[in-house]
């Protein structure tokens, strides 16, 4: 059965919606109004926008977009012509051209499917494969896979390591300038004690001032601190804000290149299609109805393109802006860290420059040393005296003891009997035999 070349089925929308205008635009020097027309006769009902191309009358204006339908040029009617005599009526005008549209209300979210989601993940993978791996593979590499943009992440992170690094090493610079400065403080304490207690007065004033200029150290050395400890704030400023946000750009800019790549390879894939089934003269559903599918991914591929666009400058700009402020920034902090210690070393030379404490002459007689000696010896002089007295007390207490005990006689009471002559009875011993 052979159908009338006016014969179109009905345009199946999937529910998007169209609304009517019209635009003029200005032609270039190039006789281009910058724009790419699919669809048209003899397989599609309809004319439509492929591309907008960057700088150009179209794209400068804003109306047109991928995807919409084109109903007339200079008020003639095109429908059921062709993309070549469309071509042509706008070659043909001069200066200004008037272009007659249905403008495509497409939701983006209907464009997202799960082919796309798909082809996003082959896109991560292949981003880091060689070419021959990916041949070998069967994986399609598309134009913007190794970008360089991406790459920059491991710089980042060579960067946030490094900067990681640095903030330990002068938090444990700082503690440890805190420690001796603990030090310096009881160091400090020490020796004025011991000129408080030094009774010659030379030896008083040198301990005394060689102890206050410890102390004065120790204050120096605080207040060494509290101007160095801004520092740590600005570098995790630096390692917790900046590099963070820049590396999360990155990866908003890489996952919508990802995407923009997957609509260009649908994109692709749908015109193989149609190809195949033109050199088939089979018809094709989805281009007999208008396209609609097809003019979808269009609009999605230039949103897509759009937003990756303004990441990958905005991208640009914050690696940039990131390199001179590290440099910048990492120069005016190490200048800040040895200007802080080179006063604070300079403080404390000017206090012990041209000082004349040591060597410190002692009378050790005199001292508090030889005057704590005597204060023994005169104590154990006493104890000394204490215990002669004690024994003497004692020798005398065992003299009255021992005097009663010699005037003690042992006697009896009872009277002893004196043994008698005959008292004894006689005692047969061998017995009565």
């Amino acid at each position: 059965m052979e159908f009338d070349d006016d014969f179109y089925l009905e345009e199946d929308k999937l529910g998007m919606t169209v609304t009517s205008g019209s635009v003029n635009l200005e032609k270039d020097d190039s006789n281009l109004i910058g724009i790419s027309i699919g669809g048209g006769a003899k397989y599609c009902p309809c004319l439509y926008v492929v591309q907008v191309f960057d700088n150009t009358a179209a794209s400068r204006d804003g109306t047109l977009q991928s995807g919409d339908e084109i109903t007339g040029v200079n008020g003639v009617n095109v429908k059921g012509k062709s993309k070549q005599e469309v071509a042509q009526l706008i070659q043909r005008s001069e200066g200004t051209v008037t272009i007659q549209y249905n403008k495509l209300h497409a939701d983006p979210k209907q464009g997202k499917t799960l082919d796309i989601a798909m082809k996003k993940v082959k896109h991560r993978l292949v981003e880091n494969m060689s070419s021959s791996t990916a041949d070998a593979l069967g994986l399609s590499r598309a134009i913007l896979c190794n970008d360089s943009l991406v790459k920059k992440l491991d710089d980042l992170q060579r960067t946030e390591d490094m900067y990681r690094s640095l903030m330990d090493h002068t938090k444990r610079l700082l503690k440890a300038f805190f420690d001796l400065c603990i030090v310096y403080k009881r160091f400090g304490d020490i020796f004025c004690e011991i000129g408080v207690r030094e009774l010659q007065q030379s030896a008083n004033e040198a301990f005394n001032q060689f102890g206050e200029a410890h102390r004065q150290m120790e204050k120096f050395g605080i207040q060494m601190l509290k101007r160095l400890k801004p520092i740590l704030s600005d570098l995790g400023t630096y390692l917790h804000k900046a590099i963070p946000d820049t590396r999360l750009t990155i990866r908003r800019y890489a996952d919508t290149k990802f995407e923009y790549l997957s609509y260009c390879l649908k994109v692709k894939e749908m015109d193989d299609e149609e190809m195949q089934f033109a050199q088939l003269q089979e018809p094709l559903y989805r281009v007999e109805t208008g396209n609609y599918e097809y003019r979808l991914i269009l609009r999605c591929r230039q949103d897509a393109r759009a937003k990756f666009a303004k990441l990958r400058s905005d991208v640009l700009v914050k690696l940039e802006l990131l390199d001179s402020k590290h440099v910048q920034h990492l120069t005016e902090q190490l200048t800040r860290l040895i200007s802080g210690l080179a006063t604070y070393h300079s403080q404390c030379q000017e206090l012990m420059h041209d000082k004349h404490w040591f060597p410190i002459e002692l009378d050790m007689v005199g001292t508090t040393l030889q005057s704590d000696n005597r204060s023994d010896s005169i104590q154990s002089e006493e104890d000394d005296e204490e215990l002669l007295d004690t024994e003497g007390a004692t020798e005398a207490t065992e003299a009255e003891l021992v005097q009663p005990l010699a005037d003690i006689t042992l006697n009896d009471s009872k009277p002893q009997q004196e043994a008698k002559p005959g008292n004894f009875e006689d005692i047969n011993l061998l017995g009565d035999f």
